[in-house]
């Protein structure tokens, strides 16, 4: 009994001191003192608790008081500024540079395959609005399947993910086709006629398309 008597004396002892030190440093010890000074009042078995107590009044001030010192500097901007603070942080916390498939939207999906367009990048994150003018997408087309001519108002870098085929651009009159496989590159300007083909029977022809819009930023037809 005797060794836990001195054990728990020491312990309060020891809280009582570093709750002295702490609230010394950031208040000059004046309220922290009293509240100190009442518990040492109680019963020796009561202290810790008590201690404890004044360490979680005093840290629920400090925080009320820094909330009103930030009210008082920011005046009225102060809600929007938090808001935006929050919005940044929240976007950060989305790792806004990281888009994985759930990211893109597919916009036309047929039995043969599908293209998925990723949102504009100022949409997604205030952190890119250098690059707002790009759009990023995905063409999928099945083995041995036929992708119809089309164009759009978009300069466009395809690059070949997966699989083989033929593509065909026209441009000014003039017709171009190439044969293409995984890891080529191939441009396809705005306005110019592709269409492209999947020779291969077993898998899936994959085209990454890097779209630079030229009318609205972000927005292509």
């Amino acid at each position: 009994i005797v060794v836990l008597l001195a054990t728990l004396l020491c312990a309060a002892a020891a809280v009582a001191s570093s709750w002295e030190d702490d609230n010394h440093h950031h208040h000059g010890g004046h309220k922290s003192g009293r509240c100190v000074r009442r518990c040492e009042d109680r019963p020796w078995h009561q202290r810790p608790r008590c201690l404890e107590q004044c360490r979680e009044e005093e840290r629920e001030k400090r925080q009320e008081r820094s909330r009103h010192e930030a009210d008082d500097r920011s005046g009225k901007g102060s809600s929007e500024d938090e808001r935006e603070r929050e919005q940044e942080k929240e976007e950060k916390d989305r790792r806004p540079y990281v888009f994985d498939r759930r990211s893109f939207r597919r916009v036309v999906r047929s039995e043969q395959g599908s293209l998925r367009v990723l949102r504009p990048f100022d949409e997604v994150s205030r952190l890119l609005r250098g690059i707002r003018d790009y759009r990023v997408a995905v063409l999928e087309a099945n083995p041995r399947s036929f992708v119809v001519p089309s164009h759009t108002d978009a300069h466009c870098i395809c690059y070949v993910a997966e699989g083989e085929g033929v593509v065909t651009t026209i441009e000014n009159g003039e017709r171009r086709s190439y044969t293409i496989k995984q890891g080529h590159v191939f441009v396809a300007p705005a306005g110019a006629v592709t269409y492209l083909a999947n020779t291969d029977g077993r898998k899936k022809l994959v085209i990454t398309k890097i779209l630079h819009t030229i009318s609205v930023p972000g927005e292509f037809q």
